[in-house]
């Protein structure tokens, strides 16, 4: 077996890099201005799967399907006759657009749908292509799309998710009562074990599983307005409401109660929860890129051959993984901000912050699925340095065990009094280099109030783990 393949549980990650390092024909990826889009990073920064979700070919599609969800919801509320739904449906899906045309018309118009319907009215027939986009206007049609596209994505957004959290349950058991240092400002602050921070980790993934299936509701609703969004073009009764209803039936979306054409927070929503999936990947990440520097040594990412290799230094093994999660999860709040801006739409059609969606929110699913996708090969693999983690906690000579020894002592003299004398305790411990016990026993006002035994079991930071067991019992769900 090849040292490729011994990376056990990351066989789709590998697949990608390796694809990524294959020779690259200019003619495939002429243009490419982004590394998301680039031949040579776009294995870094997302997937092929994602990427066919969010293509121009599957935009059109979607566009496709809404325009012939639309024919078939019309029929059944007797707005059209009763066979043009399908009819449109069965031709629409036979026939292929004439695409480098509708590259050039869309150029022409400024938006894709007008020259869409003109093709797809004459591929339906004289008489089923007059009904093609009936009572429609162009921002229904390509919100629908958009839905539809965030729609699946969100459904691999959730895979990856909870491949994460299952990892991370793994992990926050396996290493449970595993003891290291707990920093606060990079320095040394109390105990803490490795499974501790793990759950820590896994607490957020699992607080964005319960955003992810409360925003579908709210967020992947149907659009059918017409020019203001008063839908007019049915007229005066109810017609148009009943459509909108049929409408999300068909595509298996919430009924919205009124045009969001200017309320565009759904969008909003979907795109800035994929800034938090990011923030707390990105989080995640930099502990992993610290901790795996060569002072720390407390892990590694799963070993490759030559990934993370220096062109000149051959020692190096960067955590590569964490530095494009960590690059992944700005890009994400970037883009949460441009989704932000496209909110303030003037009156009932934008006059452009629409346009801005149109960047943002493909990016951020095809970054936030590589990011995701980075993340589970980094943990699932991770090579955790017990024995390392254990020196590091004692490096310092028993001084992560002040606050231990200070509240150990409060009861006899009061917690102020106790903070001076360990304060004490641990300036004498730095300047000699003894460890903080000996400086200790060295003050008669301690070894007056305690024993030697109980001053070494309080300086001991395995003893000193808090709650820390029953936290993560707690999000692991064990009684």
């Amino acid at each position: 077996m090849s040292s490729l393949t011994q990376v056990t549980g990351r066989p789709k990650l590998l697949a990608s890099i390796s694809q990524a390092l294959a020779p690259i024909t200019a003619k495939k990826y002429i243009g490419s201005v982004s590394a998301i889009d680039s031949g040579i990073f776009r294995s870094l920064f997302g997937t092929e799967e994602i990427r066919k979700i969010f293509a121009d070919e599957a935009y059109i599609n979607r566009c496709i399907d809404a325009e012939a969800a639309l024919a078939r919801a019309q029929s059944k509320c007797n707005v059209i006759p009763s066979e043009i739904g399908s009819i449109i449906t069965r031709r629409t899906k036979e026939s292929k657009l004439d695409l480098e045309r509708l590259r050039h018309e869309t150029e022409i118009v400024g938006y894709p749908i007008l020259p869409l319907v003109q093709q797809l009215s004459k591929i339906c027939g004289e008489e089923a292509g007059k009904y093609v986009h009936w009572g429609a206007t162009t921002q229904d049609i390509m919100d629908l799309a958009s839905v539809l596209q965030m729609k699946e994505g969100l459904a691999v957004i959730e895979r990856l998710l909870r491949d994460i959290i299952s990892t991370l349950r793994r992990l926050s058991d396996k290493y449970r009562d595993t003891p290291m240092a707990g920093r606060t400002h990079l320095q040394h602050a109390l105990p803490v074990t490795f499974g501790y921070k793990c759950a820590v980790w896994l607490s957020g993934f699992q607080r964005h599983l319960e955003r992810l299936d409360q925003l579908r509701c709210r967020a992947l609703m149907v659009q059918f307005g017409g020019a203001v969004g008063t839908l007019a073009s049915l007229g005066y009764g109810n017609d148009g409401i009943r459509v909108r209803k049929a409408l999300a039936k068909e595509l298996d979306l919430s009924d919205s109660p009124i045009t969001w054409h200017v309320a565009r927070d759904g969008l909003a929503e979907v795109t800035n929860f994929l800034a938090l999936l990011g923030g707390s990947m990105g989080k995640l990440a930099l502990d992993v890129i610290v901790m795996s520097s060569n002072e720390l040594g407390e892990v590694s990412e799963p070993f490759v051959p030559h990934r993370g290799a220096s062109s000149t230094m051959p020692q190096k093994r960067n955590p590569i993984s964490s530095e494009v999660i960590l690059a992944a999860s700005k890009i994400l709040r970037s883009n949460a901000g441009l989704v932000l801006d496209g909110m303030v739409a003037d009156f009932e059609r934008a006059s452009g912050p629409w346009h801005l969606e149109w960047v943002a929110i493909p990016k951020s699913f095809v970054i936030a699925v590589g990011a995701l996708s980075q993340t589970h090969f980094a943990l699932s693999g991770l090579s955790v340095h017990t024995q390392q983690m254990l020196a590091n906690l004692h490096s310092t000579k028993g001084l992560i065990a002040a606050e231990s020894v200070m509240m150990g002592m409060a009861p006899y003299v009061g917690r102020q009094k106790a903070h001076d004398i360990v304060y004490e305790a641990c300036r004498e411990s730095i300047e000699k280099e003894q460890s903080l016990l000996d400086c200790l026993l060295q003050k008669d006002e301690v070894i007056s109030q305690m024993s030697r035994e109980r001053l070494r079991e309080l300086c001991d930071p395995v003893n000193y783990l808090g709650a820390s067991a029953r936290m993560i019992d707690d999000v692991l769900g064990v009684d």
